[in-house]
């Protein structure tokens, strides 16, 4: 077999190497596992789709590890067969567990956890809670925000509500100065998703936020596509709340998510607007408010099946670390932001950016879904349609294909991925 110059260059690391289809393989991943302090195969193991099927989509659902299948088959039997020999509810102290590892996770107290459905259910909370709808003024998106977000902000400005301004991306990141000429006095809410699920572009928190602060302004963070694999201090960034669903880099699933509303914010600042038992205790026939921002749980009831999820996925990522899972994925991203420009998928992922997300603009998107259906029986990266803001203000639809690398990944994943293309 004849390799390229280009296929000859790449770094192998000091890995075993294995002849890939046209370029050279590491086995065992030795560049990756050199970089994260936990042991990479053993991880992969954790997650048999790893195996299974290439899975390069974790910005779009993270799969299960073993140990979230186990303690999924052990509430099963509870419910199946009743308590005893260790069976049992998804207990109360487990609850609260899920809370302060989430809370653990983003620097705050678990008194500023509350329970939500969604990230979006979250939003909403935040955005009742501070009646928007009847307090006016403006709020600011930016065009790499998630879409359920413009959504939300479109149908209360249509509604005449508030006034919306929608700061357009340059160069698919968002330059501060764009971001201060529209923020005012009149500015209630600055809303941004910190890392866009459009291309991983990770949001200067702390600029913003002294930006939106100094005016009298509020901040919500998106972070479903940072929790479990970006550092994240919600105070050190000046966040004032935040949400995010578990079934990304939480390794949980669909159903539950978690809000953050700052402790000095809770109540007289974002309201309570939703009333259910889970924000409260029954004692002596009256009703006894949870500390905290249980308030805010209001009518979810608990879903004990993506409870459990969450509880096992935050476990996993607390024992590896952020910070390992991080230094795990950043040379697969550089390799994938290096090499992909060349095969002829133009990047839209800022140079530079920290976080595991890549995004790649497709020049001929059939093509490109031929030659992944020939190489993988099932698909393995998501798909994207995305809104291109130029210098002059017109904006057009690119088609492109959005990588999210997790701790399963290694370079062989990587080398099949790029032998697909090339």
């Amino acid at each position: 077999m004849q390799l390229s110059r280009r296929e000859l260059m790449r770094s192998v690391g000091g890995g075993t190497l294995a002849l890939g289809v046209g370029r050279l393989a590491v086995g065992g991943s030795a560049a990756t596992s050199a970089a994260a302090a936990f042991d990479v195969d053993a991880v992969r193991a954790d997650f048999p789709r790893a195996a299974k099927n290439l899975w390069l989509a974790a910005a779009e659902t993270h799969p299960f590890s073993v140990h979230t299948l186990r303690a999924l088959e052990e509430y099963a039997e509870y419910r199946a067969l009743g308590s005893g020999d260790g069976r049992h509810s998804f207990t109360a102290e487990q609850q609260a567990e899920t809370k302060r590892l989430f809370g653990q996770l983003i620097n705050a107290t678990p008194e500023e956890v509350a329970f939500v459905m969604s990230t979006t259910d979250g939003e909403n909370v935040v955005v009742a809670g501070l009646d928007l709808a009847a307090r006016g003024g403006n709020v600011v998106i930016d065009d790499l925000h998630f879409s359920a977000s413009r959504y939300l902000y479109t149908a209360l400005a249509d509604a005449g509500k508030i006034e919306l301004r929608v700061v357009p991306h340059r160069d698919w990141k968002i330059d501060l100065a764009d971001m201060e000429r529209v923020i005012d006095r009149e500015t209630r809410l600055v809303s941004m998703a910190l890392v866009s699920n459009i291309n991983g572009y990770m949001h200067d928190a702390r600029a913003i936020s002294d930006l939106a602060h100094a005016h009298g302004a509020y901040v919500y963070a998106d972070i479903i596509q940072a929790a479990g694999n970006t550092p994240l201090d919600v105070r050190a960034m000046g966040i004032d709340c935040a949400a995010s669903s578990t079934y990304k880099w939480l390794m949980g699933d669909f159903g539950l998510g978690f809000l953050y509303v700052r402790d000095d914010l809770q109540g007289d600042v974002v309201k309570q607007t939703r009333y259910g038992l889970r924000a409260v205790a029954q004692r002596d026939g009256q009703f006894v408010p949870r500390p905290g921002a249980a308030m805010y749980e209001g009518t979810t009831t608990m879903p004990y099946l993506p409870a459990i999820c969450a509880f096992e996925g935050l476990k996993y990522v607390t024992k590896l670390g952020v910070e390992n899972i991080r230094a795990h994925a950043e040379p697969l991203v550089a390799r994938l932001q290096r090499e992909m420009p060349g095969l002829g998928y133009p990047s839209i992922t800022p140079p530079g950016t920290a976080t595991p997300i890549t995004s790649f603009v497709t020049p001929d998107p059939n093509a490109t879904q031929a030659k992944l259906d020939r190489a993988f029986p099932e698909r393995v990266v998501s798909g994207g349609r995305w809104r291109k803001t130029d210098a002059a203000g017109t904006v057009e639809q690119v088609r492109g294909l959005r990588i999210g690398v997790s701790v399963y990944n290694n370079d062989a994943d990587v080398d099949a991925f790029l032998n697909a293309l090339d």
